[in-house]
């Protein structure tokens, strides 16, 4: 009976139990695939082959390298046993990580050819100083010139940068004054139209004075290119085969003696920027790097009702090779006693000028000069004719007049104007200086190196130095005004001259006619020339 119900129990097609069985395997595979793949991913990234790794990609052993690689002064910490003692006495203990910074050095090469240095005259704070000079090590200048006062040079700040390789800090004293009163300057007749001037001429003329002892302490250190740049200006080595400034010179003949930098100037989109380097990636572009019927074609549309193109200056900055006879010639350029220097002008590179990009460079330039806010008085005061508008304004307005101006002459917000001037060439997107900063600071380099400073001292000392500095730069802003007439005054003694002068004096030739101190320019107006109001 029971075979009986068996054989009467209904059978499944043949058809019906192949396709039970294929879908149990797809359904296997389907499961075990994945997994499959999981694990060999795995084992791959273990065994350290065949992951798309965009740190490894950069590493410095690849041909292809983030731009500047090769002449960056960081690296992580430990890399050798010569660096690492440096950079724990930079870092600490700390082992910040750079984003696509791998294997960057604190400290050149000695090897490291060119050797470039920066000479800046300065009273900003730390926010603005490690930016920029980082910045700069970054694209290959290994030491610095600081010439400080005000802020800068409050113990809080001058410790830090004192701590810091390759960074010379150099204090506004009364023996560096009366020694710059001696220096040769002060017997010849190219800077003398901005003698016994305020303001923007006093400040030039201490560039000056400050650019001419620089080249003595370039020579002595082994430099081979000095460049005068303020801390709200980087320089963008465009046109280079990576982005870097070594890279840039390695390429410039041997008969060249100083290679120009035309500036950009930064074109701010908000009213409240609070750090340029990182906030501001538009910039309108130098006459030098534009043709002659874009710019004249859109002169108007560029300027939008202020004074020229440019809010400020527009015949850039120039790098010197450091020989024999080298001068300052003002703050824009450098000059020889004994021959005119072959010059050149780069068709790409340039300073990037962060010029009022700050609502607060407004009263900030105003604090810092006594004139009086009328169109006679300011002329004594500025060289070019927006610094004069701005520092009347700073003067005269309420807080909320102030911020309109600011906004109708600096601000760019017409984004169909914008476009516009984009489309044409004349302003341009730049952000490989913000990339480099924004990593930087990512990276807690700016924070480690202000705590190992403090951390040299102890936290009384440290305290009772902040204290002091407060005083100090008081003391500094209320004599800053002074100093220098101090020192035209003993520039004024012949005879103290002529038996003193001679740290700074570079040669012993008969004076000869010097043509006058390349001022700060404005650019090109509608009639095709660079005028400076007198």
């Amino acid at each position: 009976m029971a075979g009986l119900h068996t054989s009467l129990r209904p059978q499944p097609p043949s058809s019906a139990a192949n396709h039970h069985s294929f879908t149990a395997k797809l359904l296997l595979l389907l499961t075990l695939l994945p997994l499959t793949l999981a694990v060999f991913a795995f084992l791959l990234q273990w065994r350290g082959g065949g992951v798309d790794d965009p740190i490894s990609r950069w590493s410095p052993d690849e041909s292809h390298k983030f731009p500047g690689m090769d002449s960056s002064p960081l690296a992580t910490v430990g890399h050798s046993a010569s660096h690492s003692s440096d950079c724990s006495t930079l870092l600490g203990h700390s082992t910040a990580s750079l984003p696509y910074f791998r294997d960057w050095k604190f400290k050149f090469d000695a090897d490291l050819k060119p050797k470039i240095c920066i000479t800046t005259s300065t009273s900003a704070s730390l926010e603005q100083i490690l930016p920029w000079m980082f910045y700069h090590k970054v694209i290959g200048v290994s030491t610095f010139f600081l010439f400080v006062e005000g802020k800068a040079a409050s113990p809080s700040v001058s410790k830090v940068l004192e701590s810091i390789p390759g960074v010379k800090v150099v204090y506004r004293t009364k023996e560096l004054e009366e020694q710059q009163a001696k220096s040769r300057i002060w017997n010849e007749t190219w800077l003398s139209s901005f003698f016994y001037k305020p303001c923007n001429y006093e400040l030039f003329v201490k560039q000056s004075l400050n650019m001419e002892m620089a080249i003595v302490m370039a020579r002595e250190a082994g430099m081979e290119w000095i460049l005068h740049l303020d801390t709200d200006e980087l320089i963008h080595p465009a046109g280079a085969r990576e982005y870097s400034l070594r890279q840039l010179l390695l390429d410039v003949p041997r008969n060249v003696d100083m290679v120009v930098f035309p500036n950009y100037e930064s074109s701010v989109e908000r009213d409240d920027i609070k750090d340029p380097f990182t906030e501001v990636s538009m910039f309108k572009k130098n006459y030098d790097h534009l043709t002659k019927d874009t710019y004249f074609g859109m002169y108007k549309e560029s300027t939008r009702g202020n004074p020229n193109y440019f809010l400020t200056y527009g015949n850039g900055k120039s790098i010197a090779r450091v020989q024999d006879h080298l001068r300052p010639n003002g703050a824009h350029r450098w000059h020889n006693y004994m021959k005119t220097p072959n010059e050149i002008k780069l068709e790409e590179a340039a300073v990037l000028h962060y010029t009022y990009a700050k609502f607060s460079d407004l009263t900030s330039r105003r604090d810092r000069c006594g004139c009086k806010p009328t169109k006679e008085d300011v002329k004594r005061c500025f060289m070019l004719e927006f610094d004069r508008a701005a520092f009347i304004i700073a003067s005269t307005a309420t807080e909320e007049e102030m911020l309109n101006w600011y906004r109708e002459h600096v601000v760019w917000t017409d984004k169909t104007i914008n476009l516009k001037l984009s489309r044409k060439g004349i302003l341009t997107r730049i952000y490989a200086p913000m990339t480099i900063i924004q990593g930087l600071r990512e990276s807690g380099v700016f924070r480690t190196i202000i705590a190992s400073a403090q951390e040299s001292l102890s936290k009384d000392k440290f305290l009772a130095s902040i204290e002091s500095s407060n005083s100090s730069v008081k003391a500094a802003d209320a004599a800053g005004s002074t100093v220098l007439h101090r020192s035209r005054k003993i520039g004024r003694d012949r005879e103290s001259q002529s038996t003193a002068r001679k740290v700074l004096e570079t040669t012993t030739q008969p004076h000869i006619f010097l043509e006058e101190a390349v001022p700060p320019l404005s650019p090109p107006g509608m009639d095709g020339g660079l005028t400076i109001e007198s």
